[in-house]
């Protein structure tokens, strides 16, 4: 069929990719399109593995046009200081921040970043733990449904801090939700709970229930390790 790319020929292939290389630069560099510019990023990050110039690229589409997924992986590059950057916590921080209050594709993983970097102190200009902060952000991403954070919520209120006092019932009430969206440690930590009565009624029945949902969610991601492994 016409149109179609003849992977096993590697000069057509050569030629697809540069053609998209074209493309994509035209999008961000002519027509002033975000969207292309974060798709040149890509393209330079896995086709050419050029990760100074995607850097470049993410950069700029960050700063610029504040594109929440291009501000996402800057950060991403940041915490390791990928693509020729110096590794800077800080400005990881304010690159998840802008992703996380835009919204995207990558905002809930974004809001989670901030939580865990504020939560740390690393994001901190103090480089206090600020752990209130670390909760807002926190109960975003939870709120979208995003496990770690609300994990994170249930430990927090689990242990309580010097500014949010220990709550028994919102740190079940999250590691729940937690295990619902397939977080084993939650679905341990809420049986635990259940079984010793700690700060909830006791429940034997309950705790049971989370004990088995925690197994077999291992089970599940043993299985699809493996799975994965043997498909390399």
């Amino acid at each position: 069929m016409a149109g179609l790319v003849n992977f096993e020929d590697e000069e057509e292939v050569k030629g697809y990719l540069e053609n998209l290389r074209v493309e994509f630069s035209f999008q961000c560099y002519k027509e002033k399109d975000p969207d292309g510019c974060h798709r040149l990023a890509d393209y330079l990050e896995g086709v050419k593995k050029n990760f100074e110039a995607a850097a470049k690229v993410l950069k700029e589409n960050c700063e610029n046009n504040l594109h929440s997924e291009s501000c996402y992986k800057l950060g991403a590059y940041y915490i390791t200081g990928k693509g020729g950057l110096t590794a800077d916590l800080k400005t990881a921080y304010s690159c998840f921040l802008k992703s996380c209050e835009k919204g995207g594709k990558k905002a809930t993983e974004a809001c989670h970043n901030v939580g865990l970097l504020a939560h740390d102190g690393q994001g901190n200009d103090d480089e206090k733990p600020n752990v209130s902060l670390a909760r807002d952000y926190y109960s975003k991403a939870c709120d979208s449904g995003f496990a770690a954070s609300c994990f994170n919520l249930s430990a927090i209120y689990l242990q309580g801090a010097s500014e949010i006092p220990k709550d028994m019932n919102r740190a079940l009430e999250y590691s729940l939700k937690a295990c619902d969206l397939g977080h084993i440690w939650a679905c341990a930590n809420a049986s635990r709970m259940y079984k010793l009565g700690d700060g909830v009624e006791k429940n034997d029945t309950k705790a049971e229930t989370l004990k088995n949902r925690a197994m077999n969610l291992h089970k599940e991601q043993t299985a699809g390790s493996r799975s994965l492994t043997f498909g390399e």
